[in-house]
């Protein structure tokens, strides 16, 4: 299976546009994903870091990531900037 994963305020703490050096990562969801991508699944992470600003935020997220421990497939940047997102698959994978 493949799972597209967002990453601020769902594995890492939530903050304001431009701060995201701040961020905090939630462990236990970044394990629940690891264990996934470990077992064969495909983890993209796909963010809207910087759609509203246009700063480019990619290498911050790749160290990110890459220091929080996370395994993924792939990063993809430039998610579109919502305030909500309906789909009849979203959903936290673990409830």
């Amino acid at each position: 299976m493949k799972y597209i994963v967002d990453i601020d305020g769902t594995i890492c703490t939530q903050q304001k546009s431009g701060e995201y050096h701040k961020a905090e990562p939630y462990r236990d969801r970044i394990d629940q994903l690891n264990e996934l991508h470990k077992e064969g699944h495909e983890v993209v992470y796909w963010t809207a870091r910087g759609m509203s600003s246009g700063m480019d935020h990619t290498e911050l997220t790749k160290k990110q990531l890459t220091e929080w421990g996370c395994q993924y497939t792939a990063l993809k940047m430039n998610k579109p900037s919502y305030d909500v997102w309906v789909d009849d698959k979203s959903k936290w994978i673990f409830e």
